[in-house]
C-alpha cells in the first residue's frame, strides 16, 4: 500500500490527476495494474488517499505549533510570531522529511488550483487556517476582516509555489537561489509576509493607496 501511494504521489506532482493511471502507478511500482484496482477501484480514490496521507501530518503540526504559540504570547500574538507558528512548522517537514514530503508538496502545489484539489484543501486544511486567522485577527484588532483574507491568500500562494520547486527562480537568479532551499524560505518568508499584512491594514486604516 505505501509503495503505491508513494508511486501515485510521485505521479501526480508531476502530472495532476488527469495525467495519470492506475496503468501507469502499477508501472512505477513495479506490480501487476490488478494489485492498485484491488486496493482502488478508480483513481480519484487514489487521489484522495494520497492527499489525506500526509495532509494529517502537517495539519496537526501546524495546529500543536499555533496552539502553543498562542500559548506562549499570552493573548497578545504578532503577525510574524503567527505566520512562523504556520510557515516554518510546514516548511521543516518539507526539508527534512525526505523525498517523499518533497513530492507531497509538489503533488499539493501540482493540485491547489484545480477543483478537486481546492475541496480537498478545504477538507483537510480549514481548521488549521481558520486557527491561523484568528491569531492574525488578535494580533490585528483593527484590520478589516477582508484584508487579513487577502493577506492568508498571498501567503498561500507564496508557500505553494515554493513546494513546487520549478526552479524557475534558480534560473532568474543565474544560481544564487535555489527553488529546492527551503532553509533560505524559512528565514525570509514570514517577516516579508508580515510587513505585507502590516502595510495593507496600515493604508486600509490612513486611507493611503497601496
Amino acid at each position: 500500500m505505501e509503495q503505491i501511494l508513494d508511486a501515485a504521489e510521485y505521479l501526480f506532482s508531476k502530472h495532476g490527476l488527469h495525467g495519470v493511471t492506475l496503468k501507469d502507478v502499477a508501472l512505477r511500482v513495479g506490480a501487476h495494474h490488478t494489485l492498485v484496482n484491488y486496493y482502488f477501484d478508480d483513481k480519484k480514490k487514489l487521489f484522495d488517499a494520497v492527499f489525506a496521507r500526509r495532509a494529517e501530518v502537517t495539519s496537526t503540526r501546524r495546529l500543536e505549533a499555533l496552539d502553543a504559540y498562542d500559548k506562549a504570547s499570552k493573548g497578545k500574538p504578532t503577525v510574524e510570531g503567527a505566520l512562523r507558528a504556520f510557515l516554518d512548522t510546514d516548511l521543516d517537514l518539507y526539508s527534512q522529511g525526505g523525498e517523499g514530503w518533497k513530492n507531497y508538496g509538489a503533488f499539493g502545489a501540482q493540485v491547489s488550483n484545480t477543483p478537486e484539489g481546492a475541496e480537498l484543501m478545504d477538507q483537510h486544511f480549514d481548521p488549521v487556517v481558520l486557527r491561523l486567522l484568528g491569531l492574525l485577527k488578535k494580533a490585528l484588532p483593527d484590520c478589516a476582516e477582508e484584508d487579513i483574507f487577502w493577506g492568508y491568500h498571498f501567503v498561500t500562494g507564496a508557500l505553494m509555489l515554493t513546494l513546487a520547486r520549478t526552479g524557475r527562480i534558480d534560473r532568474l537568479s543565474g544560481g544564487r537561489c535555489k527553488s529546492d532551499d527551503f532553509g533560505a524560505v524559512k528565514d525570509r518568508m514570514a517577516s516579508f509576509m508580515a510587513a505585507g499584512f502590516l502595510e495593507i491594514c496600515r493604508s486600509r486604516k490612513t486611507g493611503g493607496k497601496r
